[in-house]
């Protein structure tokens, strides 16, 4: 059984993640960081694709020691699972998501990917092989479920939300619309890809909740899985 996926991001009030140069913004504020932090302690694991990781360098590990301490208190790793999807092994050795802290860290490549860059990133994470030429997100996600991986939170980008959201993969999403606006056609959003051409096609939300933070918006989203 694959993972419960949460996708939560950050963008502005026009809809992009960061600028066209995939510059990292600040969006959200204090409240929602501390926001952020408690679903990621929550969850099994935390996912990003390989543009986040190139673009931002994440560490992707909780900061509060209240959050790693009710971690421990459940008798879990002081921080989430670290997953890339990187399908062509483009992961730097020297990546903060790799040595920063304790913990697993999972790479998903797919059969293209170079043996060499494959074999250096196995000396700091667990490699997942699915998919010929892209990553397989949904036997990617099987095989984190055989791994008893149960709750993913997904931190970006646009690309891999646009995947999982196409794929159907998707069950919730968190985003926090903040008070200011980016510009530029080709800024990430929060889906990008080729997106959906038929109406049918669409995903469909339900919304649970809207709440002001700070200066922006909190909307909460279900995701209407097609029959």
């Amino acid at each position: 059984m694959r993972p419960y996926v949460i996708v939560n991001t950050a963008m502005s009030a026009d809809g992009k993640l960061s600028t066209r140069e995939r510059r990292q913004v600040k969006i959200s504020g204090a409240q929602d960081f501390n926001r952020v932090d408690r679903l990621k302690a929550g969850s099994d694991a935390v996912m990003v694709g390989i543009g986040t990781v190139l673009a931002d360098n994440p560490s992707l590990t909780v900061k509060s020691e209240e959050c790693r301490n009710n971690r421990l208190a459940r008798g879990t790793s002081l921080h989430p699972v670290r997953i890339v999807v990187d399908s062509h092994a483009r992961t730097p050795p020297d990546a903060k998501i790799l040595h920063k802290e304790e913990g697993k860290r999972v790479i998903a490549i797919s059969k293209r990917a170079d043996p060499a860059k494959v074999r250096e990133l196995e000396k700091f994470a667990t490699v997942i092989v699915t998919g010929n030429d892209r990553v397989d997100l949904a036997e990617m996600l099987e095989e984190l479920g055989r791994m008893k991986i149960r709750r993913v939170m997904v931190e970006g980008g646009g690309t891999l939300i646009a995947g999982l959201v196409t794929a159907g993969l998707v069950d919730e999403i968190y985003t926090f619309v903040g008070n200011i606006i980016i510009g530029g056609k080709d800024a990430p959003t929060l889906a990008d890809g080729p997106g959906f051409v038929k109406e049918s096609e669409f995903c469909r939300l339900v919304l649970l909740e809207a709440r002001r933070i700070e200066d922006g918006i909190l909307l909460h989203w279900k995701v209407e899985h097609r029959q």
